[in-house]
């Protein structure tokens, strides 16, 4: 078909017109529970609202959370991605088999990534059993939790502008990004936040993660909170995690002092807990932290 010379010209003069559309912000959730796979908890609600707000507000997003064996798969319509699966997480000299299954909340267009292992994530209980009893490797349940997240969005080849990471199963994420993959192009300008949540550990890690921590990029000076600790508690965590974090959001009253003082020692701007306040505080936090975010809602 033969285009004539007046159409072409029309059509060249339209699109030179156009600007080039803007990338969206990439926000990657790494949560350690998510409403409706696990319900009644504050971190299930917040899990469930921030991605949400941050889609609609423009955001790209990618949602995980641990595969806990309590879940109902069946119902929740969970199916294995096998092209993300496969991998295997080295911990302690030990290879741990990685799967991938994903699920969708239809009500909120969120999408849900599970991070499974029959070592780690069958039982059922996040962090210990019906009885109240703490699961003994709880430790490497986290570290095998945020390093599979940070390999399988390297697979995805997705490079995250923010990483939100929320609960005490995410609390290694921000050494890992900030030391081991610190120079890693998907990871290199992410702007990591660490949300610090009431729901705590019941009982401490168990002595000895700081062997079972070791990687490329990490070494024992890296993690002063875990060497100079007597007790692997929730607080400790916390604390390691805001020192590698850019921002923290405090989501309850009772903060811990020494949570607040490291947030000061670190110099991190940081989001206060406020009762009943509006969701938008979140997407407003997200902007001072990450510009780019700001511009989301305007394409």
């Amino acid at each position: 078909m033969v285009v004539s010379k007046k159409i072409r010209t029309f059509a060249d003069r339209i699109f030179s017109n156009q600007k080039p559309m803007k990338k969206q912000t990439k926000v990657l959730f790494i949560s350690q529970e998510i409403d409706p796979y696990i319900c009644e908890s504050t971190i299930a609600t917040l899990c469930r609202k921030m991605p949400q707000l941050a889609q609609e507000h423009g955001s790209e997003i990618r949602v995980f959370m641990p595969c806990y064996g309590h879940i109902n798969e069946r119902k929740n319509q969970l199916h294995e991605v096998q092209r993300l699966s496969g991998l295997n997480i080295i911990i302690n000299d030990n290879d741990h088999p990685l799967v991938i299954k994903v699920a969708s909340i239809q009500s909120a267009r969120v999408q849900v990534y599970f991070i499974d292992n029959d070592d780690f994530f069958k039982r059922k209980g996040i962090a210990g059993d019906e009885n109240g009893t703490p699961f003994e490797d709880n430790d490497e349940r986290a570290i095998f939790y945020v390093r599979s997240v940070l390999e399988t969005i390297k697979k995805l080849r997705w490079t995250p502008d923010i990483i939100v990471c929320t609960g005490w199963i995410s609390a290694l994420a921000p050494m890992y990004i900030k030391k081991s993959y610190v120079t890693d192009p998907f990871f290199a300008t992410s702007k990591v936040i660490y949300t610090v949540c009431p729901q705590r550990l019941e009982s401490p890690l168990r002595p000895g993660i700081n062997e079972r921590l070791a990687f490329e990029g990490i070494s024992i000076g890296d993690y002063p909170e875990l060497t100079t600790a007597t007790s692997y508690t929730s607080d400790v965590l916390d604390s390691l995690a805001i020192r590698y974090s850019d921002a923290a959001v405090l989501e309850y009253d009772d903060v811990p002092n020494s949570v607040k003082l490291q947030i000061d020692a670190c110099n991190i701007p940081s989001l206060p807990y406020e009762e009943e306040a509006p969701a938008e505080r979140y997407l407003n936090f997200f902007a001072n932290i990450c510009p780019k975010f700001k511009e989301d809602d305007k394409q």
